[in-house]
C-alpha cells in the first residue's frame, strides 16, 4: 500500500513537472490553439504543428517591438 501511494505520488510530481517545463518553454501553445480553434471556430481547418509554428515565427520576425531572436 506504501509503494502504491509512493508511486502515485511520483506520478503527480513528473505530471505537474512535464506541465510546467511544457508551459516555461511554451511547447503547449499548439495545444491551446487547437483547444481554441475548435471552442471557437469549430469548421476552420487547423494547422499542422510545423505551419503553426511557422507562423508564430513570421508574426515576431515582423513585430519590431519584439525584435527578432534566433535563439
Amino acid at each position: 500500500m506504501r509503494s502504491l501511494r509512493r508511486a502515485v505520488g511520483l506520478r503527480r510530481v513528473l505530471r505537474s513537472v512535464r506541465w510546467y517545463v511544457r508551459e516555461f518553454t511554451d511547447e503547449s501553445a499548439y495545444d491551446r490553439y487547437v483547444a481554441h480553434m475548435r471552442h471557437e471556430h469549430p469548421d476552420a481547418a487547423l494547422p499542422s504543428r510545423r505551419e503553426f509554428e511557422r507562423m508564430r515565427s513570421d508574426r515576431r520576425e515582423a513585430d519590431p517591438r519584439q525584435g527578432f531572436r534566433c535563439c
